[in-house]
């Protein structure tokens, strides 16, 4: 099952401030503000949703091709998506702009100040679907993730256009976007994901029931933290999943993307939609319990022993064997 992910692809700059940035401002001056912070740390880590969901697929086996937008400054991450199983060739690389990246300083109190620099992501929307499904023999699903929004605007209709099953994920990007724009990426998806709270939002922009989404959409996929995942079919029961234990807590950065790669990958092993949840949480736990998007490592023998506690010994039987 050839699967393309499309998306962001973008690093991120993080920094630590041991003040407080109250303490810094002027209440008379907030008009003419020029601050400078002395910042005790930086990490820079990869990031994106679509390298964050290609590298968990990769990381599981199942050849994931990445589509996105970066910049001449790729070339070190794309050797780190290259190593771990992604499908790079279908990336685009901008002449004139940087790889998107998001620069965020963080003070004592956990207030933030941040940026977002697009770059390149802009371009995503000259990717033709046609020319990636040409170069790998043809597509069976496409996610069209969180990315420039008219390139997933474009990417939904040429799905549409050749005939090509796609799921919906907005994430972040669907506090830009409008009823409009959420009605053209959602109608005829075979899998619509959200979380709780983006499920809500959806709704509300849309002016769209649950029922009417439902006569929409193949499946509904909606996250609940740590209460796990809800699958939703028109004219079916659902199927609930539950979480693995979590052994710590370290950043829940990035805990959907791996979610979304742990689910993908299971529909390309064929396995059943319950079975497809329960990788997916498995996966989603391990990104938790590791500060950083793509920091985690994935065992097998590790991953198969908590898959085996969470969820018995008959769905580890079946998942093993993709995993050997």
């Amino acid at each position: 099952m050839r699967i393309a992910v499309t998306g962001s692809i973008a690093t991120d700059h993080l920094m630590t401030f041991p003040g407080r940035f109250a303490d810094q401002l002027v209440a008379d001056q907030l008009h003419t503000v020029s601050l400078s912070f002395l910042v005790d740390n930086l990490d820079v880590r990869r990031g994106g949703v679509g390298a964050n969901i290609a590298f968990g697929m990769g990381q599981l086996g199942t050849s994931p091709i990445l589509v996105g937008a970066a910049g001449s400054d790729f070339q070190e991450y794309r050797a780190w998506l290259d190593r771990h199983g992604v499908d790079t060739a279908s990336v685009r690389i901008s002449e004139v702009l940087h790889t998107a990246r998001f620069v965020c300083t963080t003070d004592a109190d956990h207030n933030q100040i941040g940026s977002f620099y697009t770059g390149a992501m802009s371009e995503a929307r000259l990717i033709e679907l046609k020319s990636v499904a040409d170069r790998v023999g043809g597509l069976d699903l496409v996610l069209i993730g969180a990315d420039d929004p008219e390139a997933m605007l474009r990417h939904t209709e040429e799905c549409r256009s050749r005939s090509i099953p796609f799921a919906a994920d907005f994430s972040q990007q669907i506090a830009r976007m409008n009823g409009d724009e959420i009605r053209i990426l959602l109608d005829g998806a075979t899998y619509l994901f959200s979380n709780e709270y983006e499920k809500g939002l959806i709704e509300s922009k849309t002016g769209w029931s649950d029922e009417e989404i439902l006569s929409k959409v193949g499946h509904r996929v909606t996250t609940l933290g740590a209460q796990g995942v809800h699958i939703e079919r028109a004219g079916q029961d659902p199927i609930e999943v539950g979480c693995p234990e979590e052994e710590r807590k370290a950043d829940p950065t990035g805990v959907g993307d791996a979610f979304r790669a742990g689910f993908l990958s299971a529909l390309a092993w064929g396995v059943s939609l319950e079975r497809a949840a329960q990788v997916g949480c498995m996966l989603a736990t391990l990104v938790i319990e590791t500060v950083g998007t793509q920091e985690y490592q994935l065992r097998r023998a590790h991953f198969m022993d908590r898959f085996t506690k969470a969820y018995g010994d008959d769905a580890a039987v079946e998942v093993r064997r993709h995993l050997a």
